[in-house]
């Protein structure tokens, strides 16, 4: 029991674990549609596209969190204008804009805040504040709800974004929407697994989700949960093992997901080589005993 109850002992243990559920939470429910619409290297852009938001935010004594997010929204809205403009591709888009801010973002960098700094490309939960929290949890019911209400408009644009026009919808605001929800949900990991680790945790727990079941709302409830469930077990092993917070959580999410890879009763490694073998016996010819000649099996 001490085993769960040490890391806990003080506020920030607290604070931490809450982080990181709800990290998690987030992470897995969004990342249904990072998965769909294959949006991994958007997700990737957008988190190196708040660096700058993030030192300017530690440089003024401000919020980190509150720099990150205007810096993330401002660089999602623009890869949804200059995309959307026609001329622009969205790949070429993503690169003009994440190289910029990340470039204003390392030069920023040399005015003060180093270590800080180093640790949100990492991540360090032991850095969380009550503030912080607070901001998260309300950033991440924020999102959710907006997944929620605007869940059938998601969804058709996800899967059949010529339908949705053709019914009125306005994609392209849900383009944008969902790059904001991104951007969002990027802003709230930073802290639990930094910069650099950040898209493993939005790509990976969904990833699994999609191993283990067919359909899409299921894959976001199982992926929220694939989440939180790896973020508190990479925690504590992070805690007591003395590693970063934010490595240990993406190698525990990517050992699930190599498990559920494996082992998924329908799509794993060992389904597909089990359901080759039943196809097999059912095509192979049958031995007649008295003969020793083949027949067709029926």
């Amino acid at each position: 029991m001490d085993w769960l109850t040490e890391p806990l002992r003080d506020a920030s243990g607290v604070q931490a674990l809450v982080a990181v559920v709800v990290m998690g939470i987030t992470c897995g429910a969004i990342g249904a549609y990072v998965i769909v619409r294959r949006l991994a290297f958007i997700g990737d852009a957008v988190s190196h596209a708040v660096l700058p938001g993030i030192v300017i935010g530690t440089l003024i004594g401000a919020s980190i969190l509150l720099g990150a997010l205007v810096a993330g929204l401002i660089t999602a809205i623009g890869i949804a204008i200059v995309a959307r403009g026609g001329r622009i591709r969205e790949d070429a888009a993503i690169g003009v804009l994440f190289s910029g801010a990340f470039a204003l973002g390392v030069v920023l960098i040399g005015t003060g805040g180093e270590h800080e700094l180093e640790d949100l490309l990492v991540g360090e939960l032991q850095n969380v504040s009550a503030t912080d929290v607070t901001l998260m949890a309300l950033a991440s019911f924020l999102a959710l709800a907006l997944l929620a209400v605007l869940h059938k408009e998601l969804l058709l644009t996800s899967f059949d974004r010529t339908l949705a026009a053709s019914q009125g919808y306005p994609v392209l605001a849900l383009d944008a929407l969902l790059l904001v929800l991104l951007a969002v949900t990027i802003v709230i990991s930073i802290q639990a697994v930094g910069i650099i680790l950040v898209v493993a945790m939005l790509v990976t727990p969904s990833a699994t989700a999609r191993l283990l079941v067919d359909r899409f709302v299921p894959m976001i409830f199982v992926g929220a949960a694939i989440g939180a469930a790896v973020s508190v077990a990479g925690f504590y092993l992070s805690f007591h093992l003395g590693t970063a917070s934010g490595g240990t959580i993406v190698l525990v999410a990517t050992a699930v997901f190599l498990l559920a890879f494996v082992a998924s009763p329908t799509h794993g490694v060992l389904a597909h080589r089990r359901q080759r073998h039943a196809r097999h016996d059912v095509v192979a010819p049958a031995v007649d005993r008295r003969t020793g000649h083949e027949h067709p099996a029926e």
